[in-house]
């Protein structure tokens, strides 16, 4: 009797706090009673860890401090805190010093006991992943800044691909698991990744309903498992995880499986990390909170130009950011006004589709309906795209000045109508046509249906696809703007709205770039978006030599790096970003490599212009 009392007791302490509070009842049972209790007394002076056998430390009472081997305050802690999870995560000794403040009763949980809790709750396992990550990045040091922030998925991937077949049974799965001391396999069928199986699916899937050793794996395994590419950043991964809630990612290249990376990866991997923005995001009950994480934006982008980042990068973890944004106002709005009467898709489009987002990006999106509303259903929708659009526009994504956002009714409409939008376009290139092409043709699905997009998007390849009429209206209209270099290589100066002269980089700089990469690439009906990707793509085609794709590539890298650059030191001087940048304001080395890059701008627009034009413009 006076043992269930304790841990009736135990179990109310800890149902109390976060994130014991995500945890199950029958989770919380088990860990009331397979926890053990120790007493430390302030006379003690500190507490010896034992490191080969890592424990959660949780303070019932009494005060706890904990410095790093260099002495470093990195915490102080009370009742319902906690101590000891880095080495539970990450399996490596933690040199920490933990003093005794005030004499104090403290809960102790061990490693098996843990892996189970973060089993049975994500809640529970983001949270002290997050405190981890936390940490670190209070006492990271900006050696490590660049490193972290640039990092991809193959710099920590075993090459070593641990897979199995569908037709093998669990048995030879658990035994294949235990041989390697790894979570989860990779399901291979005919060289094709199909699936993956983890732990956790061997005990949800297969114990918990009673299933035997000969279930086929297919049976049980994950099917299309959400993948990254190797090249892909490290945040790219931590996004993707927090965002659907999953613990293991399979690599690929192209449609080969390559490895694996878990939660424990990432932690491990990014002990330094400074963006932890995405989880944060994903915890944000209201718009309050949003505005507030959006705040510490403009920060991140001065850490990432002061890194050194390349400009592709920080153009993708910026984008990154507002799409998280996006999905969250998303994730509330339904939760405001109900699930949504059908399918639909949020597509966005410019900056944002080709993920290459700077300071300052307003926000162009839209909606694809699965079918034609009735006037409830449209409302429905109506309100769900203001209150994201609002929301964007309240975290620093204003309102798009052509009203290219899907809380206007012309950009909120089904499949169909989105068909007969681009197939006028396509086939009447009226100026306006032409003009929409630099946004529209730039689209990516965000959220919902990926089967809308995706129709949507084969339709309008299908059309553009060898259209010599189109793609040559087209590069007559991308032809029209000029990289700004006049005779004698001197630069040509615009107005920046304030009658100050200078260069802009945007118009008459990466725009040119992204103009010349997406009118090669709907020629070739290529489904790409991003700049980068479009050009690598189009490497080994006929349409562009190696040499021009490289010269492209460096070029709208260069400039891109100088117009984020130029949008940093704004920033820092108080101003409002922009594009334009003053010559005076930089080297003459980096001027005379500005020039270098626009030659590179004007001389793809001549060869667009001999290849598609033929004298048409």
């Amino acid at each position: 009797m006076t043992e269930d009392i304790e841990i009736t007791e135990i179990k109310q302490f800890l149902s109390a706090i976060v994130p014991f509070d995500s945890l199950s009842e029958s989770a919380l049972s088990r860990v009331a009673k397979g926890l053990r209790i120790s007493y430390f007394a302030a006379s003690s002076g500190h507490i010896e860890i034992d490191y080969d056998n890592p424990q959660l430390y949780i303070v019932r009472t009494g005060g706890f401090e904990v410095r790093d081997k260099q002495g470093g305050l990195l915490d102080r802690l009370a009742e319902g805190e906690y101590f000891g999870y880095p080495s539970l995560l990450t399996g490596q000794n933690v040199n920490n010093k933990v003093t005794v403040l005030e004499d104090g009763l403290v809960y102790l949980i061990d490693l098996t006991l843990f892996k189970y809790l973060r089993d049975d709750s994500i809640n529970f396992d983001r949270f002290f992943n997050r405190a981890h990550a936390k940490r670190m990045k209070r006492f990271s040091d900006s050696s490590d800044t660049k490193r972290v922030i640039t990092q991809t998925i193959e710099s920590i991937i075993k090459h070593q691909v641990i897979s199995i077949s569908p037709s093998a049974n669990i048995v030879d799965a658990a035994k294949l698991m235990d041989k390697h001391r790894i979570s989860s396999l990779i399901i291979i069928e005919h060289d094709k990744l199909v699936g993956i199986l983890t732990d956790r699916d061997l005990r949800s899937r297969v114990l918990a309903v009673g299933l035997n050793g000969d279930t086929l794996i297919e049976s049980v395994m994950t099917k299309q498992p959400h993948c990254i590419e190797r090249t892909a950043l490290l945040f790219e991964a931590s996004m993707i995880m927090s965002t659907y809630n999953i613990h293991h990612l399979p690599v690929v290249e192209g449609d080969i499986a390559v490895g694996m990376i878990t939660t424990t990866d990432l932690v491990r991997s990014q002990n330094n990390q400074p963006i932890f923005l995405i989880g944060e995001i994903n915890r944000q009950n209201n718009l309050d909170g949003l505005i507030t994480i959006s705040k510490k934006i403009p920060d991140l982008l001065q850490t990432l130009i002061t890194s050194d980042a390349r400009a592709d990068e920080i153009g993708r973890i910026l984008t990154l950011l507002s799409d998280s944004l996006t999905r969250r106002l998303l994730t509330l709005g339904e939760a405001e006004f109900g699930p949504p009467p059908f399918e639909y898709s949020w597509i966005v489009f410019g900056s944002q589709g080709r993920m290459d987002q700077t300071a300052g990006s307003d926000q162009d999106n839209g909606m694809i309906l699965a079918q034609q509303p009735n006037e409830q259903q449209d409302q429905y929708f109506k309100q769900l795209a203001e209150f994201v659009c609002h929301g964007l526009d309240a975290c620093g994504y204003i309102y798009c000045p052509g009203e290219i956002m899907a809380k206007t009714d012309k950009w909120r409409v089904s499949l169909a109508t989105w068909q007969g939008y681009f197939y006028r376009w396509v086939n009447t290139p009226s100026p306006q046509a032409l003009l929409n092409t630099s946004i529209f043709f730039d689209m990516r699905v965000l959220a919902g249906s990926e089967t809308l997009f995706e129709q949507l998007q084969q339709k309008v390849l299908s059309t553009t696809r060898g259209n010599q009429i189109f793609i040559a209206a087209m590069a007559g209209n991308a032809v029209a703007n000029r990289a700004p270099l006049g005779f004698f290589g001197k630069f040509v100066l615009d107005r920046d709205g304030e009658e100050n002269k200078a260069l802009d980089l945007k118009h008459r700089g990466v725009a040119l770039i992204n103009d010349i990469a997406r009118i090669y690439a709907l020629a070739e009906g290529l489904s790409e978006v991003n700049t980068r990707a479009r050009l690598e793509k189009l490497l080994g085609r006929k349409t562009l030599s190696h040499k021009d794709v490289k010269n492209l590539k460096d070029a709208h890298e260069f400039i891109a790096h100088m117009r984020l650059y130029n949008q940093g030191e704004q920033v820092k001087q108080g101003k409002t970003p922009n594009n334009f940048l003053k010559p005076g304001d930089i080297s003459g080395l980096l001027r005379h490599q500005l020039k270098d890059a626009f030659e590179a701008v004007n001389s793809a627009q001549n060869g667009l212009k001999m290849k598609f034009t033929r004298g048409m413009f």
